[in-house]
């Protein structure tokens, strides 16, 4: 099959493409060609590698938890440390943003691993807002006897905090349906008015089966639209999130019992969530240690993972979570030409990735 690029996209794909005079040949026989891979969930940049002073990162601004103001983009570092070795791994296109430390901690952004200026990588109306349950936000402002305290507490901020956001998203629209004066600006609850109008995506961080139907419950009752991060005990609760149709953002997928609330992380998870119905992206959830995403799915589906939902997980899947399916995730005219070129089963650890290309320009590890 031969695949013919102009001006950053694909203008055709078969047999026998006609190639212009002049144009640049990439020969890849005997190769594995795919899109170029996506990662939906990394925190390339914000989790500032390699660090100077541990622990002192972009991604958590511990300040209080709501952080709804925030942006992931104001972080992002073209010359970050990850983007390169991520890119030579065969990823065209992250998703980066704030961690799990607050219960809202403000919007990620998705970018193209290339450019000099963060205007040269960000994807435009890709902003998607990031909420948390589970240990991380308790246990961050729990320690400074500061709510929220318990998952009961968490639950109650991140309501109480929608709630206000969804009266003032209605004060706004009262206001100018009657053209009277509007609600006094506030920052925080500006940016939260996409999320309670159903129109910016949420991603909740949730790892245990408890928090992910709390997670589902309080997007439910808000109207919210959401994807769920992590779902590390999702395969508890296989049956019910493929009830529900969700979508889950899977990984890190080779975890250790760091912490209580991935004791149940297995290998097996990717693939019974699949075979239950659930959308399922794939995820290194890490800034260059994306690079070993594809090995790590490799064990998934010796433990069960089928091979159509590996690749679909790290392209269709993603690409259409990040609201970007028109422009990436698989090889059609008029996509971008995004792809990245394998050696061999790209799933194994005896392959490399030999060309990455975004847009049409190529880069060799």
């Amino acid at each position: 099959v031969d695949i013919a690029i102009d001006g950053g996209l694909i203008q055709a794909v078969g047999k026998d493409v006609a190639i212009p005079a002049g144009a640049e040949i990439v020969d890849a026989s005997g190769k594995w060609v795919t899109p170029g891979l996506i990662d939906a969930h990394t925190h390339i940049s914000t989790f500032n590698e390699p660090q100077t002073i541990n622990g002192r990162t972009d991604g958590n601004e511990m300040s209080a938890p709501i952080q709804s103001h925030l942006r992931g983009i104001d972080a992002l570092n073209p010359y970050a440390y990850g983007i390169p070795i991520v890119r030579a791994a065969g990823f065209t296109t992250c998703y980066t943003g704030p961690g799990s430390g607050n219960v809202i901690g403000g919007t990620g952004i998705s970018f193209k691993l290339r450019g000099k200026t963060v205007e040269d990588m960000a994807i435009p109306g890709s902003e998607q807002m990031k909420m948390a349950l589970g240990e991380n936000p308790k246990t961050a402002y729990g320690e400074r006897k500061m709510s929220p305290m318990t998952r009961m507490g968490t639950a109650g901020v991140l309501r109480e905090t929608l709630a206000n956001a969804r009266e003032y998203a209605r004060k706004l629209q009262e206001a100018e349906e009657k053209g009277t004066e509007p609600p006094k600006y506030d920052f925080r609850m500006e940016s939260l008015v996409k999320v309670v109008r159903g129109e910016m995506k949420v991603r909740i961080h949730c790892h245990r089966s408890d928090d992910i139907v709390t997670a589902i419950r309080i997007a439910e009752e808000f109207g919210l639209d959401y994807a769920l991060e992590h779902a590390t005990e999702g395969h508890r609760i296989a049956e019910y999130l493929g009830a529900k149709k969700a979508t889950c953002v899977v990984g890190p997928l080779t975890m250790g019992p760091s912490k209580m609330e991935i004791w149940n992380c297995c290998l097996e998870n990717p693939g019974i969530l699949d075979r239950a119905g659930v959308t399922v992206c794939l995820t290194e959830d890490a800034g260059s240690a994306t690079q070993w995403l594809m090995t790590h799915i490799g064990l998934c589906i010796a433990h069960g993972l089928s091979e159509e939902a590996a690749f679909k997980g790290v392209t269709v899947n993603p690409a259409k979570l990040l609201g970007l399916s028109h422009r990436i995730g698989s090889i059609e005219v008029g996509k971008d030409a995004d792809f990245a070129i394998f050696d061999g089963y790209p799933f194994s650890n005896l392959t490399r990735c030999v060309m990455t290309i975004i847009e049409g320009e190529i880069f060799k590890p």
